[in-house]
């Protein structure tokens, strides 16, 4: 990644994501090494910046998926290697094109980590793995939410928690399982 152009942001803005990712992940008290990262994205303003990042991704990987949530397209790109991000190793970036919400950052901006169970439960398995006064620390936000592609079928629940700066998410099912669901025929 570091070798094309196109990325080149990117590849200097990780440094970055690193450090506020590991130092938010230790006031949660969650150790990173413990989860396999589904994926990383990005966040952008503008659809050239998006059309970029999808070219250079292109570049070093292979479109996974492309499908529309939220009335705009998100894109899946396989990478040919592995970003490391401190302890984790992320094959697979989420690439969101442009919505109505503004984002503090262009660049890095989350990480989604799979929790195996049933959805119902996910909530209260993600809830146990974090520090119970990281909860009440001033600027850390939890949101619950379901986005769903058009051919999902599989439900995939998410709860995010965040600092402004850098987001965790957990779920159920991988994004590899979720475009998989929506490749079955009835």
């Amino acid at each position: 990644m570091k070798h094309v152009p196109e990325l080149q942001d990117l590849a200097d803005d990780l440094p970055r994501f690193v450090s506020v990712l590991t130092t938010f992940a230790a006031k949660l008290q969650i150790n990173l090494a413990d989860f396999h990262a589904d994926h990383i994205s990005v966040r952008c303003h503008q659809n050239t910046t998006a059309d970029r990042w999808r070219a250079g991704l292109a570049r070093c990987g292979t479109l996974l998926n492309e499908t529309e949530i939220n009335g705009r397209p998100i894109c899946l790109f396989t990478l040919d290697e592995p970003l490391t991000v401190g302890p984790l190793h992320i094959d697979l970036v989420e690439l969101p094109y442009p919505g109505e919400k503004r984002y503090p950052h262009e660049g890095w901006e989350h990480i989604e980590i799979v929790l195996p169970g049933d959805e119902e439960g996910l909530y209260t398995r993600a809830l146990a793995l974090i520090a119970d006064d990281a909860l009440i620390m001033p600027g850390i936000k939890l949101k619950q939410s379901a986005p769903k592609g058009e051919h999902e079928r599989l439900a995939n629940p998410t709860l995010a928690i965040t600092d402004g700066s850098v987001t965790i998410k957990f779920h159920p099912h991988s994004l590899r399982e979720i475009v998989a669901s929506e490749r079955e025929e009835d």
